[in-house]
């Protein structure tokens, strides 16, 4: 099971228990939530799509409403396998 890392006091709503389901995957090394920011738009239920690479693994976004929070994962999943286990979870 991989580490997830809790350091702050406030997440999107519903990111927790998605991300410990996640933190389940033996490819996942380390999760760590990170920079929570307002943004225009609106999304309707919790959504997250991975953004961009990062050493050793992916960024990911999580959307709720018009909340977003960056998501740093260390892994060896491909970037298009990561996306169809995030779209699993929240199916």
């Amino acid at each position: 099971m991989a580490r997830l890392v809790i350091t702050h006091s406030t997440y999107v709503e519903g990111l927790i228990p998605l991300l410990r389901r996640l933190a389940t995957l033996k490819e996942i090394d380390t999760i760590t939530p990170a920079v929570i920011t307002r943004v225009r738009g609106r999304s309707v239920g919790l959504r997250l799509r991975v953004s961009s690479p990062i050493t050793g693994g992916h960024k990911l976004l999580a959307r709720r409403g018009s909340t977003a929070q960056e998501v740093f994962v260390v892994t060896r999943l491909s970037r298009d396998q990561l996306q169809e286990e995030l779209d699993r979870l929240t199916n």
